[in-house]
């Protein structure tokens, strides 16, 4: 089953310094129909002003992905990393037993544009970490490009949940195949671009939630069409 989550639905809240989009139920957006899907909690499309930014606060029992598609942000935690994370980088932050971090606009001039994701970890009470690493787009280009697992194979982030997240740049036309197995779930969201997914179009801020499909037919309907997909396994 395809079920499309559209970008002109999501919560969308602009406090002047950070212009957000919520795909599920946070912070002040509550929609008991998107309470997030599976273990996968959040995805949150920020652009965050130049020079402004998250202040220090804390977070526990998650793993928490930011993947950056356009300016730098800067990033300092309470475990001692201290990092700009520039567009085509990904960051996976294991909050753990608690870990304080800001957030910041490492630009004064432009904005910055982001994707923050949070998944349930497959253990509580989990050393906090923080592992950071880059991904050209000739890495993702016509061709599903592994981020993290839970395993850190083919030089992937390793997240603390039984799951695969590939990053993908497809040209028109282009077509990839994926398969899943029966009870394994899985979600894409689209970066920019458009996508047809089993018969289903859809654009740029869209989510598509997976249940019960054992391959994916994906074709692009644009250049540079961008997206993530998560593979949750059984």
């Amino acid at each position: 089953m395809i079920t499309v989550r559209p970008s002109a639905e999501r919560g969308n809240i602009n406090f002047g310094w950070l212009d957000t989009k919520h795909t599920f139920s946070f912070g002040n957006y509550y929609d008991p129909k998107y309470m997030g899907f599976g273990n996968l909690l959040v995805i949150n499309e920020d652009i965050i002003a130049p020079g402004q930014g998250f202040g220090t606060h804390g977070h526990k029992d998650m793993e928490i992905v930011t993947y950056v598609i356009e300016g730098e942000l800067e990033h300092k935690d309470s475990i001692g990393n201290t990092e700009t994370i520039p567009a085509g980088e990904v960051q996976r932050m294991t909050a753990g037993t608690g870990i304080r971090h800001s957030e910041y606009n490492h630009s004064n001039e432009e904005s910055v544009h982001l994707l923050q994701i949070w998944i349930t970890p497959d253990h509580k009470n989990l050393t906090p970490g923080y592992e950071q690493k880059s991904f050209s787009q000739q890495d993702k280009k016509g061709k599903l490009c592994l981020l993290a697992s839970n395993d850190g194979k083919e030089n992937s982030l390793i997240i603390h949940q039984n799951m695969d997240l590939f990053g993908c740049i497809l040209n028109n036309e282009e077509i990839i195949n994926y398969e899943l197995k029966s009870r394994d779930y899985g979600w894409i969201q689209i970066v920019k671009g458009e996508l047809n997914i089993n018969g289903n179009n859809i654009k740029t801020g869209d989510g598509v939630a997976i249940n019960e499909e054992d391959k994916l037919n994906l074709i692009s309907l644009e250049n540079d069409t961008e997206f993530l997909l998560f593979h949750f396994k059984s």
